[in-house]
């Protein structure tokens, strides 16, 4: 049953619609990528939660993502981002990986700092449809930082059953945790 605030107003619903799948956290070696394998096709949705940091020598790394390994040009991308003195927007077309968009604090930033993200992936066991990425995400880099959304479509109607983040300059560093969550509506 319900209770009254923002859990009555969800749009889905109980707080026991979430389900746990997966989680990966990064030891003291480090890590290349996140891989999410073997997702069942028993939820509506997935969501990745995630903090992160980098081991690339610069302030700021982001990363892309895949859906079943699929390196094809069949992936399109819009973002939107901003760090308090900018905002920029940008789009993709034709490229190899879903873009997330998110910005995680690096190893000439401030240390300990770790940059957060959500990303949904709708509709991901859908066989009629392409399939959808939308993230929020957001870093402080001890005053100064980056915020964003983003958007993906992965153009490709089979069921999404892997999910991998790679990180392609650099390693993510340890206490760097991702969690896999289905959404049941």
């Amino acid at each position: 049953m319900n209770i009254l605030g923002i859990i009555a107003s969800s749009k889905f619903g109980d707080v026991g619609d979430y389900e746990s799948i997966a989680t990966v956290s990064v030891g003291s070696g480090g890590a290349a990528n996140v891989e999410f394998t073997s997702i069942p096709a028993t939820f509506t949705h997935l969501q990745i939660r995630g903090i992160a940091r980098s081991s690339l020598s610069a302030t700021g790394a982001g990363f892309i993502m895949r859906a079943n390994s699929d390196t094809g040009s069949n992936y399109a991308a819009h973002n939107l981002l901003g760090d308090g003195a900018s905002a920029q927007a940008n789009a993709y077309a034709s490229n190899t990986y879903m873009y997330p968009s998110s910005y995680m604090p690096a190893a000439n930033a401030t240390a300990s700092i770790f940059g957060t993200t959500i990303i949904d992936v709708l509709d991901y066991a859908n066989t009629n449809k392409y399939k959808t990425m939308r993230s929020l995400y957001g870093t402080d880099l001890n005053g100064s930082g980056q915020v964003g959304i983003a958007s993906s479509v992965w153009m490709n109607t089979n069921a999404i059953t892997s999910l991998s983040l790679l990180f392609t300059t650099s390693n993510l560093v340890q206490y760097s945790h991702f969690a896999l969550y289905g959404i049941r509506t």
